[in-house]
């Protein structure tokens, strides 16, 4: 989510800020295949992504915050892409993100964001 933050924020190049994240952090615990596919997955289906979240958004994108617009991107690259992650998982994860980085109650707008496109991307896990 950081990485997609700087990103949108800085407009840093993908390689740079991988480089960076991979050099000044503990990336140990990290599954740094997972955070290569987000990180240049989510730029590469940027215009999908927000196409497919703009009917599950109470506002337009551009009035999202930063880094909002980054949990939101990230998990509905999840949703949509890493099929082999629960949306339920990325739902909780992008709330918890939300609490953590975001500002008062964008964890209620995350939620409600997200759910309403894994409703409509995840019908066959969701029936289960």
């Amino acid at each position: 989510m950081q990485a997609l933050y700087q990103w949108d924020l800085a407009g840093a190049s993908l390689s740079n800020i991988e480089a960076e994240f991979l050099t000044d952090n503990d990336m140990s615990k990290v599954d740094t295949e997972y955070f290569r596919d987000i990180l240049r997955g989510v730029p590469r289906e940027l215009d999908d992504l927000d196409e497919k979240l703009a009917p599950c958004l109470s506002r337009n994108m551009q009035e999202v915050t930063p880094v909002e617009r980054a949990i939101l991107r990230l998990g509905a690259y999840e949703l949509l892409h890493r099929i082999d992650v629960p949306y339920r998982v990325v739902i909780n994860e992008s709330v918890e993100l939300s609490k953590k980085f975001g500002a008062n109650e964008s964890h209620k707008f995350i939620n409600g964001a997200l759910d309403k496109l894994a409703q409509a991307v995840r019908v066959v896990e969701i029936k289960k």
